[in-house]
């Protein structure tokens, strides 16, 4: 397993990703609604919208998945934030930097996954959004322009979350 490594601007990075008072928060209809259409429109088990922090990825929504966070050391969206690109693997065991990772060999069984970045204002990337599997399939350039263009909802998502936030302070 080769674990991901943290981005150039990593201090940066993780302040703004704490700014935004997203981690730790509860669940949001808005974001369940874009995982749940992720897994029907992909015909995935597994999505979510994952916030990377320094030593774990937490899960804003999820669907299929049970735990609301993993190491980041494990996970494969860290991947992902630290190249700032989308990130598509057909099939986990033929992956060298995933076949051995306890997600892979043990539940939930990854075989696929495909995430894509999330930015916000800052240009920092603060996560993904990502489809797993549990058996290996194609992802063609159609299936990314979709991912694509849920992923700049879960963006957008992000920026009204903000926009309470400073509303209720009295900011805005």
């Amino acid at each position: 397993m080769i674990a991901p490594s943290s981005p150039d601007n990593e201090q940066a990075r993780l302040a703004s990703l704490h700014k935004l008072e997203l981690l730790d928060t509860q669940a949001d209809n808005g974001f369940d609604r874009l995982t749940e259409l992720a897994t029907r429109i992909f015909d995935v088990p597994m999505s979510m919208i994952t916030l990377v922090d320094e030593d774990r990825q937490w899960f804003k929504s999820r669907q299929g998945l049970s735990v609301c966070e993993t190491p980041r050391r494990i996970s494969f969206c860290g991947h992902v934030v630290a190249d700032g690109v989308p990130l598509v693997i057909h099939n986990a065991l033929k992956d060298a930097r995933f076949a051995d990772n306890p997600l892979v060999l043990g539940a939930p069984f990854i075989r696929f996954y495909a995430g894509y970045p999330l930015f916000v204002e800052s240009g920092a990337c603060i996560g993904t959004l990502c489809l797993i599997g549990t058996l290996p399939r194609a992802f063609d350039e159609g299936d990314m322009d979709r991912l694509r263009l849920m992923a700049a909802l879960a963006e957008e998502l992000v920026s009204l979350h903000v926009l309470r936030v400073q509303m209720a302070r009295g900011d805005a």
